[in-house]
């Protein structure tokens, strides 16, 4: 598959155009490469491109990429090593933000509420980014919550207020 034919479909899929992000979504790195492996990631680091590129994939595919509004735009110190070892491999690099936060299918949000047994019944906000809902198994003390928390993560979470 050619790197146009992914980010089109993706584009389309995750509805890219509707969202004014913060970074580009879609191809932000341009690579050699024909598509045949992909690696997810939550962000473009460069331990995830080197892992990637040791994996043999194609496109990293992340959901905090690069260029972000505001930042630097000179191509030194990490961000230019990072952008030298991606393109060195010929690997792609595509983002999407915003879509991933707000996809109802497989956003961010909505396979969180789905590990922590959660239903989503409202959303709110721009771009619909709050999620309301209630704890499918019922009304429980926040304790309890931030150990289903600490149980699907593998980590726990900040609690604050009454834990009763």
């Amino acid at each position: 598959m050619r790197i146009q034919e992914l980010t089109e479909y993706l584009d389309t899929y995750l509805r890219a155009g509707e969202f004014h992000d913060y970074a580009p979504n879609g191809l932000q790195v341009e690579g050699t490469r024909e598509v045949k492996h992909i690696v997810l990631g939550v962000s473009a680091s460069l331990g995830l491109i080197d892992e990637a590129a040791r994996r043999g994939a194609d496109v990293v595919l992340v959901h905090h990429g690069w260029f972000w509004k505001g930042e630097s735009p000179r191509i030194a110190g990490v961000k230019g090593c990072r952008i030298r070892h991606l393109m060195q491999s010929g690997m792609h690099l595509v983002g999407y933000h915003l879509p991933l936060d707000a996809h109802e299918t497989v956003g961010n949000n909505a396979e969180l509420a789905r590990v922590l047994g959660l239903t989503i019944e409202s959303r709110h906000g721009e771009y619909g980014l709050l999620h309301v809902g209630e704890i499918i198994s019922g009304a429980m003390l926040a304790a309890d919550f931030a150990q289903r928390v600490n149980a699907a993560l593998g980590r726990a979470p900040l609690l604050v207020g009454d834990a009763q």
